[in-house]
């Protein structure tokens, strides 16, 4: 890849082996990169360790979300979802093991981007939410598709699951939250989240980008401010007085880290204080991802802007940067 690309490069996608060993990061290009986390990690580490053990083209499009389950990496471009085994990625060889579109379009032009993914465990199904409005639902043991929800009237940023209630989250560009029952597929509530005073920001717009939950708490925001909100009541809590659109955020024991516009981690109490802004190498961020997979590789991740995926052992400083 030539100067030219790499400066206009942007990771968007990123996602932990199961092992936790290595990491898997997607572009706008439509490339993959994995980068082996135990040799970046090492004592005698060199400038080839934080370089990718394997590159390779997965899309045509951009590589929006990447998902890995048990055994296979899931990658989503425009319209479908391909699947690569880790144990073969992991020894440097790229083999399609699955490859599925969300429906058939009937040409080019009307083939959505597929934007989130996140596993259902209660049955083993495949959440899929993206340029269509609607969110599929795929069953991962035979990649058959059993459901469609259908009630956001705009594309579909960001899909969650909360387990416990046997609910789906989804945010869209239309301002809408919707919280779905996973086994009947009915909308049980919608929160338009820019209709609420403390979060809105019409300057910004209304879409949402982020969806996070823990137990009966969740995180989203985009357009509008990021915000808590309590579940059980439907109602906001705290309001993070972040600047810009937030891209991504996550719980993490008694803190919310948060990115998006701006070249930092943002570390917030569940109070709403902003208690720190940790400098990353991107100006505007796209991913972040925690590896709780490997207790002896657990780090922080962030990418973004360049081509570069941020790497944070203490979450008060970077470490080093992996990349493409």
């Amino acid at each position: 890849m030539g100067p030219v690309e790499l400066l206009h490069m942007s990771v968007f996608s990123q996602s932990f082996s199961p092992c936790g060993r290595f990491l898997a990061a997607g572009n706008n290009y439509g490339e993959i990169a994995v980068f082996s986390l135990s040799a970046a990690l090492s004592p005698d580490v060199t400038d080839l360790n934080q370089k990718p053990i394997l590159t390779f083209t997965a899309h045509e499009g951009p590589v929006f979300a990447l998902l890995s389950t048990d055994c296979h990496l899931l990658s989503a471009g425009n319209g479908e979802i391909s699947a690569w085994s880790w144990s073969e990625l992991t020894k440097k060889v790229c083999r399609l093991t699955l490859l599925s579109a969300v429906s058939p379009y009937r040409s080019s032009l009307e083939i959505p981007e597929i934007n989130s993914m996140t596993i259902n465990p209660r049955d083993n199904s495949l959440i899929i939410g993206g340029g269509d409005n609607n969110i599929h639902v795929m069953d991962l043991e035979n990649g058959a598709f059993k459901a469609v929800l259908q009630g956001h009237s705009d594309y579909i940023h960001c899909v969650t699951v909360r387990e416990r209630e046997a609910e789906i989250l989804s945010g869209g560009e239309d301002g809408a939250v919707r919280m779905w029952d996973s086994r009947t597929g009915q909308c049980v509530h919608c929160i338009e989240v820019y209709k609420y005073e403390v979060c809105a920001r019409p300057q910004f717009g209304k879409w949402i980008s982020c969806v996070t939950t823990d137990s009966d708490w969740m995180l989203c925001g985009g357009g509008p401010s990021l915000s808590l909100w309590h579940l059980r009541s439907l109602s906001p809590t705290s309001i993070f007085n972040l600047s810009g659109c937030q891209r991504q955020a996550a719980f993490h024991q008694d803190m919310i880290l948060a990115v998006g516009e701006g070249a930092f981690v943002s570390h917030c109490l569940l109070g709403g204080e902003v208690k720190a802004q940790i400098p990353c190498t991107a100006q505007s961020l796209n991913t972040l991802q925690f590896n709780s997979n490997s207790t002896e590789h657990r780090v922080l991740t962030v990418g973004g802007s360049n081509n570069n995926i941020d790497v944070f052992t203490n979450l008060s400083y970077r470490a080093f940067s992996l990349s493409f």
